[in-house]
């Protein structure tokens, strides 16, 4: 079974970090760390799709996949 990718990222601005799944739209969330946020956005999944399933919307197949840049030399 696939999963949903995470994307985290230092906010300058929040002065935290930020973990989103960007197959689910809005489901995002903040730590203080790497971790943490990590942590935090795998609950804000979870209450994603038991809200999705309980008001009977459709729930996305992970399709995301980050582009990876390699540096040749």
């Amino acid at each position: 079974m696939k999963d949903y990718h995470i994307n985290i990222f230092y906010s300058v601005e929040d002065e935290g970090y930020i973990a989103d799944i960007p197959d689910l739209k809005y489901c995002s969330a903040f730590g203080h760390s790497p971790d943490e946020a990590l942590k935090n956005v795998l609950k804000a999944k979870r209450a994603w799709l038991e809200t999705a399933k309980e008001n009977k919307r459709s729930i996305p197949e992970p399709l995301y996949r980050p582009i990876i840049y390699r540096m040749t030399v």
